[in-house]
């Protein structure tokens, strides 16, 4: 494999350091360390750049991009229920309160099965590197076993992962055949994975991370949710899980415990800076505020909430609150791994967010909100530095420091999906088209940490 650390890369490509400044850079100087890790950027015009260049060159540690490639950030994935993803794109004409007890929790339930879930876990992580996931929040099932296999997958493909064991085990929302025994069993068991992740041998650069995974609220008893909320503060592990995400679940949760989900997982410890909340489509504005002062993230799922959420985020009253928010799959109530076209359905949901859709109503009444859409740096923004930024990881964006997670885009590829014109395309606009157009034919290279996993073999 190419793998560039200790090396240096010569390439024009796009990132953003800050939300809205899109970075267009033609034919940088990119150092890698050896722990992957960006030494420098240097432009043409910067001191040193013909003397490194050149010295590179020399030892036979430069590698450049071919005409017509540009280098992005690798993808950073903020909700993916990792043992959903042979149900993708399938099982999706029902509420979710149905999804989840016909269809969800009789899969995650086979993954009891070792030798199903080593097979489906392998497609995945392969599948979702090749559409340049370089970052993946994950959450498993209840089963140990599993769980070990997802993380010893991710560390073998080469993926930033973060993986949780799923606690659930509210016997009035959960199956017989699918939670966990008692509360005490829900924590032994979040406590064995971490143990299990942070001692893995080949582990020692801390590639895959644990997560204290609560589904969420209806999912778990009080018990449960306190204890899990002592673990996160006294592991200091990310924690994920859902807030506020349906009609049903919101109201589900102002029922049962009389506030709402962002405040009663505040109640429980598991607000923090390294929460990743998903979906919050109903969150209000007090609870924004509580997840700003927290430090907490959101990850985003506009493809998945067209399917069963009823609502529509508010995105850009997040940002402009100062939220930290990213994207997710939500792999399979979303029917795509790709980050592209999360992209483009967080575009779409905020125009339609805007402009309304009743055919029946006149333009000034179709849309009761104004300015509240996005726009392609938005977007990028979230699929790459703002997923970084929830995570509390130095990923997202080519600066010294920061991870060297990258994905070639072949603008030229035979049988990719992007077409551009010399006279019409330059700059941002090349972007702006890889953003609408790209596909995965045209992700030529994948390196995590300065190292290549386009084609990595999984485990056998």
């Amino acid at each position: 494999m190419d793998h560039l650390r200790g090396k240096a890369i010569i390439a024009s490509g796009f990132h953003t350091a800050k939300r809205g400044d899109i970075d267009s850079f033609q034919n940088a100087l990119i150092s890698i360390g050896h722990d992957g890790a960006i030494l420098s950027v240097l432009r043409p015009h910067d001191d040193g750049y013909d003397e490194q260049r050149d010295r590179q060159k020399a030892a036979g540690q430069l590698v450049t991009l071919p005409e017509g490639s540009y280098l992005l950030p690798g993808f950073v994935d903020l909700h993916i229920h990792a043992p959903q993803y042979p149900q993708l794109g399938s099982a999706l004409d029902v509420p979710l309160e149905v999804w989840l007890r016909r269809y969800t929790f009789p899969l995650e339930a086979r993954y009891a099965d070792a030798a199903f879930a080593r097979k489906s876990y392998r497609l995945l992580v392969d599948d979702l590197i090749a559409n340049g996931t370089t970052t993946a929040l994950y959450f498993a099932t209840i089963h140990q076993g599993a769980t070990r296999i997802l993380a010893d997958i991710c560390l073998q493909a080469g993926q930033r992962a973060l993986i949780g064991k799923v606690a659930m085990d509210n016997v009035d929302e959960c199956p017989d055949f699918y939670r966990d025994a008692s509360p005490d069993a829900a924590m032994r068991g979040t406590e064995d994975l971490i143990g299990y992740i942070r001692s893995h041998p080949a582990n020692t650069a801390a590639l895959v991370k644990p997560v204290v995974t609560p589904r969420f609220i209806p999912s778990c008893t009080d018990a449960t949710l306190e204890g899990l909320g002592a673990l996160a503060r006294q592991c200091g592990c990310h924690v994920q899980t859902h807030c506020s995400e349906s009609d049903w679940e919101h109201g589900y949760v102002l029922e049962r415990h009389g506030m709402t989900d962002t405040e009663s997982l505040d109640r429980f410890g598991l607000l923090g800076r390294h929460t990743v909340l998903a979906h919050s489509n109903l969150i209000t504005s007090l609870n924004m505020d509580t997840i700003r002062a927290r430090g907490s993230g959101i990850a985003h799922c506009p493809l998945s909430n067209a399917y069963f959420s009823s609502a529509v985020f508010p995105l850009k009253a997040a940002l402009e609150k100062g939220l930290h928010v990213g994207l997710g799959s939500d792999i399979s109530g979303g029917p795509s791994g790709s980050l592209f076209d999360n992209m483009r359905s967080a575009l779409f949901v905020a125009r339609l967010l805007e402009s309304g859709v009743d055919p029946n109503l006149g333009p000034a009444e179709r849309s009761r909100q104004s300015g509240v859409w996005i726009d392609f740096r938005d977007a990028f923004y979230l699929a790459t530095t703002g997923g970084g930024i929830a995570l509390d990881l130095p990923v997202g964006h080519f600066s010294p420091g920061y991870q060297f997670d990258a994905m070639v885009i072949d603008t030229t590829a035979q049988s990719g999906t992007i077409r551009l014109w010399d006279d019409l395309d330059q700059g941002e606009n090349i972007l702006q088209k890889i953003i609408y157009t790209a596909s995965k034919s045209n992700i030529a290279k994948v390196w995590i940490g300065g190292r290549d996993v386009s084609r990595s073999p999984g485990v056998k």
